[in-house]
């Protein structure tokens, strides 16, 4: 993406959010785009706005360890300028918002799992949003499954690839969360999309 089209991205992006907001964005690398063909999803990546002073940043887990990143550099990851923003339907509450980044802070540098186990002390960004609502808000965002119940799903995913992935074995029972049901949870309206 050129500056000038990162400059209206991040404009627009700033003009429609509130803390708390839930940013999907699509990452231009391979893995990247085999979690979001095997999800069904454009999107293959998540994390939430917090505001600091005049600065919007947005928790996540990346690789490598979960941290706080700038709007600007967490749009100009995205393929195509492709980011869509949601929302729960009433705004939160300073106290919420508090609640959010306690949580968030509690899960600072820890590491990222490759291998999307739920069940593990590492995070992945969507593990991360998840995590971070329930214990904070009581909310759960998205849908907690095990590979096999995703890929059943997914007809149009690659099992070869993530044998492959899962060095010829894949841990059919092992639970994990995506992005893309992030997306399609109910609780959350759209308030900006460039998809």
């Amino acid at each position: 993406m050129n500056k000038s089209n990162l400059d209206q991205l991040e404009k627009n992006v700033s003009a429609n959010l509130q803390e708390g907001d839930i940013l999907f964005i699509s990452i231009n690398a391979f893995l990247y785009k085999q979690v979001a063909k095997g999800t069904g999803s454009w999107s293959s990546h998540v994390g939430f706005a917090i505001r600091e002073g005049n600065d919007w940043y947005v928790l996540e887990s990346k690789v490598p360890t979960v941290s706080k990143t700038p709007l600007r550099k967490y749009l100009s990851r995205t393929c195509n300028g492709e980011v869509m923003v949601r929302r729960l339907p009433s705004s939160l509450t300073k106290t919420q918002v508090h609640e959010l980044k306690r949580a968030a802070n509690k899960r600072y540098g820890q590491f990222y799992h490759l291998g999307f186990k739920y069940e593990s002390q590492r995070q992945f960004c969507s593990k991360f949003v998840y995590q971070v609502y329930k214990e904070a808000l009581g909310i759960e965002l998205g849908k907690v499954q095990t590979l096999e119940q995703l890929l059943e799903e997914n007809p149009q995913a690659s099992v070869r690839f993530w044998r492959c992935w899962y060095l010829g074995f894949i841990p059919w029972q092992r639970k994990t969360i995506t992005p893309a049901s992030q997306i399609a949870d109910p609780q959350l309206t759209t308030v900006f999309s460039t998809i």
